[in-house]
């Protein structure tokens, strides 16, 4: 399993994505943080919370393996922090877990709906029942 963090300013917030790839796979992350964190503040954040993150249904995708070159990683590293957005990849996945929230709340809100219904028409036919015993 590999996974990484990225931190980056989205209009008003600071937000971090978390990637996990497992066996070929993406699954994504998306924390709001608020104000800028400082390095010690994500540090904390990932111990303390990383198994409550809700993370996106996972998605195939290919990892190319590269050479363990110290200038390659190097370069690699300098050209992951220079990076300000997130990958394509990442923002289906995000999307995906955008609608599958997203379907769960409605399947929720109608079922409440449904209830309330219900529990009025059981109150009206109460009332007529009420009504045509007498006094």
């Amino acid at each position: 399993m590999k996974a990484s963090l990225t931190v980056f300013f989205e209009d008003p917030f600071w937000v971090g994505i978390f990637e996990r790839f497992e066996d070929g796979k993406l699954s994504v992350c998306k924390v709001t943080f608020g104000t800028e964190p400082k390095d010690y503040e994500v540090w904390d954040y990932v111990l303390r919370h990383y198994y409550e993150l809700v993370f996106s249904p996972a998605i195939e995708t290919e990892t190319r393996q590269t050479a363990d070159n110290p200038k390659r990683r190097c370069r690699n590293a300098r050209k992951q922090l220079e990076n300000t957005g997130i990958g394509t990849k990442s923002q289906q996945a995000l999307q995906r877990q955008r609608e599958k929230m997203k379907t769960e709340r409605r399947q929720i809100s109608r079922e409440e709906r449904e209830a309330e219904a219900q529990r009025r028409f059981e109150m009206k036919q109460a009332k007529k029942r009420e009504k045509r015993r007498g006094h």
